[in-house]
């Protein structure tokens, strides 16, 4: 079953879907984030079933999820990144703005900073190469070991 499908579990036909709330506060967005990377798809033997409850994929809570990031602004790459990702926790902006030179075209008459390589440098970054240096990895300094040993 595709996610966009209505669903033929009976539990899911009597309590129907999970309304998305009118306006979205940070709280149902990272509650969203929780139900789509929990509540993912996972194979079996007689198809997609959601990791969280067994029930078919995908389950009342992953399309209450969908429907409420895809509110927020995410495209479905986004969320698919998001349930590959894995981090019930990982952190989604409030408000979702697109950042970045795709997102914002420079003003005319301007130039973008450059960095090395030619590539756009973000504002208030530093070079990502240091003056006078080898380019090689330093160690960090020789001290005690971080496990304690076994006596």
């Amino acid at each position: 079953m595709r996610v966009g499908e209505q669903s033929t579990d009976p539990i899911d036909q009597i309590l129907g879907e999970v309304p998305v709330p009118a306006s979205l506060t940070p709280e149902d967005v990272r509650l969203a984030v929780r139900a789509v990377v929990v509540h993912a798809a996972e194979e079996w033997p007689a198809g997609p079933k959601c990791r969280n409850d067994g029930s078919a994929y995908p389950c009342r809570l992953h399309r209450w999820g969908r429907r409420v990031l895809e509110a927020h602004g995410l495209n479905e790459r986004q969320i698919d990144a998001l349930v590959r990702h894995g981090n019930p926790f990982v952190h989604v902006p409030f408000p979702f703005v697109l950042t970045g030179p795709a997102a914002r075209p420079p003003a005319p008459g301007t130039q973008t900073p450059r960095g090395p390589a030619g590539r756009a440098a973000a504002p208030g970054m530093r070079p990502a190469i240091r003056p006078g240096g080898t380019g090689r990895p330093v160690a960090p300094p020789a001290t005690r070991p971080r496990w304690p040993r076994a006596s």
